[in-house]
């Protein structure tokens, strides 16, 4: 595979920037967000000349770059780096950044600090993981002007308390956590809500429930607002058993192994075509 930035893509001048507003007007008409996790600046260029809506710098980038077992390694020097990366190459999508584990649990005042870092190194919103506990914090970033996406059902951050990648939310009680935690979130102000490995009904449901909250599903079945998935899961390199969820948008549906593969840049496109058809997920496949 190769990168060819301008491979059957626009150019990202040709589209004007991405607002929160514009974002919530594509979600309202029903268009689907595709959003992607992007880690530098030469991925960022290729993904925003691709038409990817959203670009998130995600702690992930402990486990895809760094080599690490889990994101709680990342610390926020690492997350300012490589938001600055992205952020200079980034031309047109909408660009958000983890706050990394440890940054922003203590107090709403260090959730704060740590926003106004990333924000600073290039971020448009910040992204954390929790639920209702956090509400006061949300708040306090959003009444000081920083957009923020919160994060329910499997939140990496707390994999080990969780007792591994489990799919959340299948018992009624577990819903019910899930269906009040996204509510104090919308309370809160959160502008986004990434649903990560949750049952599809549940996923559409708190969608609907929350329309001024755009969702944004992993493994979370078609129901929500938009879709995002691990850059490097897309592109096929993740080591291992592939999680359900993802698909390979280098291979076309059904192609020989030996057959040639799509560049990374038609990858790409692919992925942001497949999520506005609505043709990804596939429910069949997807849901849980």
């Amino acid at each position: 595979m190769s990168v060819h930035p301008s491979a059957s893509a626009a150019s990202p001048a040709a589209r004007p920037a991405l607002s929160l507003p514009r974002l919530r007007e594509m979600s309202a008409r029903g268009e689907k967000i595709a959003m992607l996790t992007c880690y530098d600046a030469t991925f960022a260029r290729v993904l925003d000349a691709a038409g990817v809506d959203a670009l998130l710098v995600g702690d992930s980038l402990g486990n895809v770059v760094q080599g690490q077992p889990s994101t709680l390694p990342v610390s926020l020097s690492h997350m300012a780096y490589h938001t600055e990366c992205v952020a200079r190459a980034n031309t047109a999508a909408w660009l958000i950044a983890d706050l990394p584990f440890g940054c922003y649990e203590a107090s709403p005042q260090q959730a704060f600090d740590a926003a106004v870092t990333l924000m600073r190194a290039g971020a448009r919103m910040v992204k954390l993981e929790g639920g209702g506990a956090l509400a006061e914090t949300v708040r306090f970033l959003v009444d000081r002007g920083i957009p923020v996406c919160a994060h329910l059902g499997l939140t990496p951050q707390r994999v080990f308390a969780l007792g591994g990648f489990r799919v959340q939310g299948r018992d009624e009680a577990a819903a019910a956590a899930l269906r009040a935690d996204a509510a104090a979130m919308a309370a809160a102000g959160a502008a986004m809500l990434v649903l990560e490995l949750v049952p599809a009904a549940l996923a559409r449901e708190i969608s609907q429930a929350h329309p001024q909250m755009m969702t944004i599903g992993i493994g979370a079945g078609a129901g929500t607002a938009g879709q995002v998935l691990v850059l490097h899961d897309l592109l096929g390199l993740t080591p291992g058993r592939r999680p359900r969820f993802v698909r390979d948008f280098t291979r076309e549906p059904g192609s020989a192994p030996e057959a040639p593969g799509l560049t990374i840049a038609a990858a790409v496109a692919r992925y942001v075509h497949d999520v506005k058809a609505g043709v990804f997920p596939d429910e069949a496949v997807h849901a849980f």
